[in-house]
C-alpha cells in the first residue's frame, strides 16, 4: 500500500516539474523580433501583391478557357477540343512562342577578362534566383540558353555542372529570353532587372547582366523534351 502511494506520489511530482521547466523555457524564450526596415517591408509586401495579382490573372486565363470551350463545344465539339488543346499546348510551353519580352546577356565581367580569371560556368542558386525575380515581374515564358522552362523544369547542379532540363548550360556567354503578356509588362521587367540587386550578385561571381530593350515579336523556342505524365490520372465523367 505504502508503495502504491509512494509511485504515484513520484509521478505526480514528475508532471509538475515538468510543467514548470516548459512554463520557464517560455517566459524566458527570447521574443524573435522582425529586424528588416520599412523599405524592406515594403518591399517583400509589393512581391505579395504581385504574386496575388498573377494568380488572379491565371484564374482569369482559365476562366476564359472554360467559357469559351463551353460555348463552342455544343455547336462543334471537335473544332472546341483542337482550339482547347492548342491553347493548352502553348501555355505549357511544347509551341514555339512569338511576343513582347527581352532577352538577358550573361557574360563574363570585363575585370575577370582583363584580369584573366577563369571563368566559371553558373551557379544552379543564382540561376534559380534570377529565374523567381523574372516571374515575379511578368516573365510568362521563358528559355535560359536555348532551354525552355516549364512548370516541371529543374535547375539543379548534376556532377558539378549546372543543368535545366538535365541538359548542361553553356559556360558565359549565353542568353536568356522573357516573353511577357503586353509590351508594358515587358518594360517594367526590363527597369525592374536595371534596378534589381541581382546584378551585384553576378558581379560577386565574375559575370555581368545586359538587359536588351523590350521588342515586339521575340521568338521563344517550344520545349524539346518528353514531359512525365506518370502521376496523372484520366477521370470518367459522370
Amino acid at each position: 500500500m505504502k508503495k502504491r502511494i509512494l509511485t504515484r506520489f513520484t509521478v505526480i511530482m514528475f508532471v509538475i516539474g515538468l510543467m514548470t521547466a516548459i512554463q520557464y523555457n517560455t517566459i524566458n524564450e527570447p521574443d524573435i523580433r522582425d529586424t528588416r526596415d520599412v523599405w524592406e517591408i515594403r518591399q517583400e509586401l509589393a512581391r505579395e501583391k504581385q504574386l496575388h495579382s498573377q494568380l488572379l490573372s491565371e484564374i482569369e486565363s482559365l476562366d476564359d478557357t472554360l467559357n469559351k470551350y463551353k460555348a463552342t463545344a455544343d455547336a462543334s465539339p471537335e473544332q472546341a477540343l483542337r482550339e482547347t488543346a492548342g491553347e493548352l499546348r502553348s501555355a505549357a510551353g511544347l509551341t514555339e512562342t512569338v511576343g513582347p519580352g527581352i532577352e538577358v546577356f550573361v557574360e563574363p565581367s570585363m575585370e575577370a577578362v582583363a584580369m584573366g580569371l577563369e571563368i566559371e560556368g553558373i551557379s544552379p542558386d543564382l540561376l534559380i534566383r534570377l529565374v523567381n525575380e523574372i516571374n515575379r515581374y511578368n516573365g510568362l515564358y521563358v528559355s535560359i540558353d536555348g532551354k525552355r522552362i516549364i512548370n516541371t523544369t529543374a535547375i539543379r547542379d548534376i556532377n558539378g555542372q549546372t543543368t535545366v532540363n538535365t541538359k548542361p548550360v553553356d559556360t558565359p556567354p549565353f542568353s536568356i529570353k522573357i516573353i511577357s503578356e503586353s509590351m508594358e509588362d515587358s518594360e517594367k521587367l526590363y527597369n525592374h532587372l536595371l534596378a534589381s540587386r541581382i546584378l551585384d550578385d553576378f558581379y560577386i561571381d565574375n559575370l555581368t547582366l545586359t538587359v536588351s530593350e523590350p521588342k515586339d515579336d521575340l521568338i521563344i523556342e517550344a520545349y524539346d523534351g518528353t514531359i512525365d505524365t506518370n502521376y496523372l490520372q484520366a477521370s470518367e465523367g459522370e
